[in-house]
């Protein structure tokens, strides 16, 4: 009987006397670390001064890498022009979230932002915009109360300036540890986007990846122009929650900007080295 009965644990023998192993790192150069990184779409390893070269755009492939909104900023607006809003606004507890105040810290110091979003007033080309653009490398660009706060402040002031306002979305949506106050910032953002509206001025929105949730069902999609980046992920619920909701296998490039495109959603995909100059000329037709 003792034959069917499942061991509790086995034990490996090791050989230690093995010499023909050798420590793999002998026969690596030494390299600094962050000169080479990994190509998701592709797999293949870049050289990553080239890639930043090319406006973080796989050399490969031409999938493209994730910006900071700091790097967005600096590709878009005109050197020199740019001035914050709120810059050191900051995130609260509101609902004693345990942990929540540290996971802040942790990523002010790994994104170098206080919260998920730039805002602020440039130039384009020599004309004004005000603009707010959303930072992945902040908890996945995920809108809390700050966000929306941020957001509405310079839709407001975009509206009392008669400016236009450009919005850059990328966000994973609502921050869960705010709960309820994560979802208002839906509401707030989208009665100051009407305000703006009533008073005659353009909303531009620009969709990048990942642009999901409660950001995607208020400020992204009510654009009087949305452009998207190629191949960027725009929805609201992923795939799986969906399929398994209606019971249907979906489209391969669901989601994408592409099928997005072909379906109406968006207006235009523009590439990454044109989207200033499609900016430029957007303001420029609108009176800017």
């Amino acid at each position: 009987m003792g034959l069917f009965k499942k061991k509790k644990y086995f034990t490996i023998t090791i050989n230690e006397n093995k010499t023909e192993e050798k420590n793999i790192s002998e026969n690596i150069p030494n390299i600094p670390s962050g000169m080479w990184i990994k190509c998701t779409s592709c797999s293949k390893i870049l050289y990553k001064k080239e890639v930043e070269d090319n406006n973080k755009i796989c050399t490969n492939c031409g999938a493209y890498f994730r910006l900071s909104a700091k790097e967005r900023i600096s590709s878009i607006v005109d050197e020199g022009t740019f001035e914050e809003f709120n810059e050191n606004m900051t995130a609260k507890n509101p609902l004693n979230y345990p942990g929540y105040m540290d996971k802040i810290a942790e990523n002010q110091e790994k994104s170098g932002i206080r919260d998920a979003v730039v805002t602020g007033l440039g130039k384009i080309n020599g004309r004004n915009a005000v603009i707010a653009v959303m930072d992945s490398n902040f908890m996945m660009g995920s809108m809390g109360s700050v966000v929306g706060e941020k957001i509405t402040q310079a839709i407001e002031i975009a509206t009392s300036r008669k400016e236009s306002i450009i919005i850059f979305t990328c966000s994973g949506g609502a921050r869960m540890q705010e709960g309820i106050i994560s979802l208002m910032q839906m509401a707030k953002t989208s009665a100051a986007l009407k305000r703006h509206s009533e008073a005659g001025l353009l909303y531009i929105t620009v969709l990048t990846d990942p642009t999901t949730g409660g950001v995607t069902a208020s400020f992204a999609m009510l654009g009087d122009i949305i452009l998207a980046e190629p191949k960027a992920l725009v929805g609201f619920a992923g795939r799986r929650v969906i399929e398994q909701t209606i019971k249907q296998q979906l489209p391969e490039e669901f989601q994408k900007s592409e099928f997005l495109l072909e379906h109406g959603f968006i207006d235009r995909i523009v590439k990454r080295e044109e989207m200033k100059s499609v900016l430029s000329d957007l303001l420029m037709l609108h009176g800017y």
